[in-house]
């Protein structure tokens, strides 16, 4: 995999404040946690009088004011169907949100969503001109290197992994973004890319591996692990829109613990393998569809891969409100609110 290289696309002047601005948004991909509690969020808030929510399947909750479209993003003619929504609902505001939240074996059929997806959306956007584009991403994009600094800024190279589909994917998506910034500079686009999503209703890559009673150890590492709460993560999506967000920000929670910890504190039992075993035990897994990591998400049980959200907090005024032991427990769902002992003041 090509290291990526992130260019500036915040040279142009930065927006006006919108957050008193009637809006017309749009959502793709509500089929997962970010896009479906983000329509939640603006069924709520008078700002936004109109809601489109876009994807194959329609989400299981209540609407009001938005109203479900049917588009598939893998068609040739997704783009037109998407100019055409825009255009008919005057949206100001396009949210890109449809990115898978674990591996597939299905690889073929996640590119075309992922790839060939975001420039289809792309597309409709360079047609209807909306004044801002946000995509959601993952820190996982940054990559897990023995050569990656203690803290990941928004200005390092996008490695992906050698072997990931489901990461590199996701770089194909901000490649394409980023020049799509870099060629229609009276946009504002903006990317958010998350640290690995936990929380007690959320099913992704993460939640999946660590909800099995045993986890492997690569002999001879304990990397930091860095996590978001599913409620920050979804409000910092929120913040995002509401003030005009552009640029790439890292959206990571409170804190970091050695991977060896976390499954101290989560009850797993650890076993302790040579990365080779573990690697040849991963891939027969995988492959006969037994766990649904795959190999590559062994690096990041060897090798660092934390994120800076510096940025976020200074330019989005965004700031995690949970500790990532509190993310943990929330995850594992122990209460902490009925006189049980409170997780940040147990670990500060």
């Amino acid at each position: 995999m090509t290291e990526v290289t992130p260019e500036p696309i915040v040279d142009a002047e930065k927006p006006a404040n919108r957050e008193s601005m009637t809006r017309s948004i749009a959502v793709i991909g509500v089929g997962h946690f970010l896009g479906i509690e983000l329509v939640k969020r603006l069924e709520e808030d008078e700002r936004y009088h109109r809601v489109l929510a876009i994807d194959l399947y329609r989400p299981d909750i209540p609407f009001e004011k938005t109203e479900f479209c049917e588009v598939d993003l893998t068609m040739p003619a997704a783009d037109s169907d998407l100019a055409r929504l825009f255009s008919e609902a005057d949206v100001d505001t396009v949210v890109h949100a449809a990115f898978l939240s674990r591996p597939t074996h299905a690889t073929e059929w996640a590119h075309e969503l992922e790839d060939i997806g975001t420039m289809h959306v792309l597309n409709a956007c360079a047609e209807v001109r909306p004044a801002q584009l946000v995509l959601t991403s993952s820190t996982m994009v940054y990559g897990a290197s023995p050569h990656n600094p203690n803290y990941l800024d928004e200005s390092q190279p996008l490695r992906g992994h050698a072997d990931s589909r489901f990461i590199n994917d996701k770089v194909g998506a901000e490649r394409q973004t980023m020049r799509f910034a870099r060629e229609n500079a009276d946009i504002d686009v903006g990317v958010l890319r998350f640290a690995p999503i936990l929380g007690p209703t959320i099913d992704n890559l993460f939640t999946r591996f660590f909800s099995r009673p045993i986890a492997p150890v690569m002999m001879g590492h304990d990397p930091l692990l860095q996590f978001v709460h599913e409620s920050d993560a979804a409000r910092a999506l929120k913040r995002a829109i509401d003030i005009g967000a552009r640029g790439s920000f890292n959206i990571v929670g409170k804190g970091v613990l050695p991977y060896t910890t976390v499954l101290a504190l989560m009850g797993r039992l650890p076993v302790t393998m040579p990365h080779v075993v573990a690697r040849s035990l991963s891939r027969l897994l995988w492959v006969t569809q037994v766990f649904d990591s795959p190999p590559s998400f062994l690096d990041f049980l060897r090798y660092l891969c934390v994120a800076d959200g510096a940025r976020a907090k200074r330019e989005l005024g965004f700031t995690a409100r949970y500790s990532i032991q509190r993310t943990v427990l929330d995850f594992l769902g122990v209460a902490t609110d009925d006189g049980a002992p409170d997780p940040d003041r147990i670990y500060g």
